[in-house]
């Protein structure tokens, strides 16, 4: 799959190849608004949608949570988890600031998901965070659909992501 990504046109490599299509997701740790750690095979949905983001201090992160909120709300057997390296704090109070309800905030800071999934940038101004990059995944923890923003500045394919969890909640 894909080692690099690219921020304002330009390529940044990624710390590996991010998990393919149709392989088993892999566990990753992380920490809850209450500073507890967690782990995504603790998820029992019929559909996780993984999304993962540089930092929700930036307004593209702020526009993508609101709209999986949104976009995620009233889906049955659907969680959503929201993560990047942002402290929990940061992430709770935006979270909570925004009516975020939908979807499930996970901070990075300590655990171990840009390792797992390959989508900390190594190189660029924003060095060490993750990509934008969002995984659908299915009751068997197998990836089932990835959309890697054309850009980091720029939003998901939201409707193609719905039509990957739509179609596994059939």
């Amino acid at each position: 799959m894909t080692t690099t990504t690219k921020f304002k046109g330009n390529e940044i490599k990624l710390n590996g190849t991010i998990p393919a299509l149709n392989s088993k997701a892999p566990d990753f740790t992380f920490v809850k608004t209450d500073l507890s750690e967690s782990s995504f095979y603790q998820m029992k949905s019929k559909v996780k949608v993984i999304i993962a983001l540089p930092s929700l201090d930036t307004g593209v992160c702020q526009m993508e949570t609101r709209a999986f909120n949104q976009k995620l709300a009233g889906l049955k057997d659907v969680e959503g988890i929201v993560i990047s390296k942002d402290l929990p704090f940061a992430m709770k109070r935006f979270c909570e600031t925004e009516g975020i309800e939908n979807i499930k905030s996970a901070s990075d800071f300590r655990g171990n998901f840009t390792d797992k999934y390959k989508t900390e940038m190594t190189e660029g101004a924003l060095k060490g965070l993750s990509a934008r990059i969002v995984f659908v995944v299915d009751d068997k923890n197998d990836i089932k659909f990835i959309d890697i923003a054309p850009d980091i500045t720029s939003e998901p394919d939201y409707e193609s992501v719905l039509n990957s969890v739509k179609s596994l909640l059939v």
